[in-house]
């Protein structure tokens, strides 16, 4: 289902922390750590195509080998080490106990300290007949290395029965989440068409993997697109920001973008970097979604999601308006709202624009009185929810605030 294949950034570090340069205005980028943001594939170890990557507002560098982390640091990235003897193919997935731990203790032992290591790739798209020997292979990872990820990700909910080794796409993340014991849920969905259509189930997706990972107590992350291929739509700016809201509404705390590098294969075009490794318009479009997303973080990172609705169009398999914990009305367009509370119960609501076409004038009521602010994309300040402020772009969100009303 992936085929991948070769791009600057310039970062300070500061205190500790980096910074994505943009102009005049310097943005910190989250830890990886805080929410994730990975070009998915894997990544040469050559230092202007780290930098790049660093620049378009990732924190992770993708998959890269062992012994290109010494790159990776010096690009103030981290990166998964993608390393043939741990990839845990069917076969691989049979081996002994024994055979699994060498195999995963060689690795740590090469790298297991290093600082530009944020964790190890196992698998994408497993089977779940796979999920026992995923299991060892997490399980002896987790004994060498506590402190890092092992990587898997999960097919969408459009793979066949077959794909997944089970009849249905419930059984398949739950049993993942029992018997891998992951820390993470990672899984795919791609769903703009060429036709201008949303693949049916997009939705549905978002809300079993998010209800798994409530019920485990465990982050998720989204992979979208960042190509077009198939009959996947051209990348845009609507797009890429219906499928960063969309997932930040949910509640994730990781994003992927497939691919970086736009593979040479059949109808692929337009990744960011291309197949002669230039930039194209996507690679600017993708830097403001990321930057956006670095801006609202720091607010982002402290809440938790505590419900979504859809008003008025409700998707199969989601809920309606009258599930809403903190609003009482909502209007202006095809909308999507993810509820959260920050750490002194406050409420706020990611509300989202579904449309791709057409712009939306927000209308929203509280439950109970406040004043209404939202953390602004651009700037990362709590600002009044006014004026021209109620505007929202195809496929725009903005994350509002009902703070208590000052007497």
């Amino acid at each position: 289902m992936k085929y991948l294949a070769g791009v600057v950034v310039v970062y300070v570090a500061v205190i500790g922390m980096a910074f994505a340069v943009h102009g005049e205005d310097a943005v910190p980028l989250l830890k990886p750590e805080e929410f994730a943001v990975l070009p998915w594939g894997w990544t040469p170890g050559d230092a202007q195509v780290l930098e790049t990557i660093r620049d378009c507002g990732f924190n992770l560098a993708g998959f890269v080998a062992p012994e290109h982390l010494d790159a990776v640091a010096a690009a103030g990235l981290q990166g998964i080490v993608s390393d043939p003897e741990t990839h845990v193919g069917d076969a691989a997935a049979q081996l002994e106990d024994a055979e699994i731990e060498r195999r995963v203790n060689a690795l740590v032992a090469r790298v297991g300290g290093h600082p530009a290591l944020f964790g190890y790739y196992l698998r994408d798209e497993p089977g779940a007949n796979a999920y026992p020997g995923l299991g060892r292979w997490k399980a002896a990872f987790q004994k060498a290395d506590p402190k890092r990820l092992a990587y898997i990700n999960l097919f969408p909910n459009y793979a066949s029965p077959g794909q997944m080794n089970v009849p249905a796409y419930e059984e398949y993340v739950e049993s993942y989440v029992t018997t891998v014991r992951p820390a993470f849920i990672s899984y795919d969905h791609y769903a703009l068409m060429d036709d201008g259509s949303l693949r049916g189930g997009y939705f549905k997706n978002l809300e079993v993997v998010r209800a798994a990972a409530l019920r485990h107590d465990l982050p998720f992350w989204n992979i979208v697109l960042s190509n077009a291929h198939f009959n996947y739509a051209e990348p845009s700016p609507a797009g890429f920001r219906f499928q960063l809201y969309t997932t930040l509404a949910y509640g994730a705390r990781g994003i992927s973008y497939f691919t970086y590098f736009t593979p040479n294969v059949g109808n692929y075009r337009l990744g960011p970097v291309d197949q002669f490794g230039n930039k194209t318009p996507t690679w600017d479009l993708l830097r403001n979604v990321n930057l956006q997303l670095h801006r609202l973080g720091p607010v982002y990172i402290t809440l938790k999601s505590v419900n979504v609705f859809h008003h008025p169009n409700v998707p199969e398999g989601c809920s309606g308006m009258d599930t809403s914990l903190f609003i009482s009305a909502l209007s202006g367009g095809d909308l999507l709202a993810g509820e959260f509370e920050d750490g002194n119960g406050n409420p706020f609501v990611m509300v989202v624009n579904k449309d791709l076409t057409k712009s939306a004038s927000c209308g929203i009521s509280f439950k109970t009185p406040g004043d209404i602010q939202f953390v602004s994309s651009y700037t990362g300040a709590l600002t009044p929810w006014s004026g021209e402020h109620v505007w929202l772009a195809p496929g725009q969100g903005t994350l509002l605030a009902n703070m208590p009303a000052k007497e």
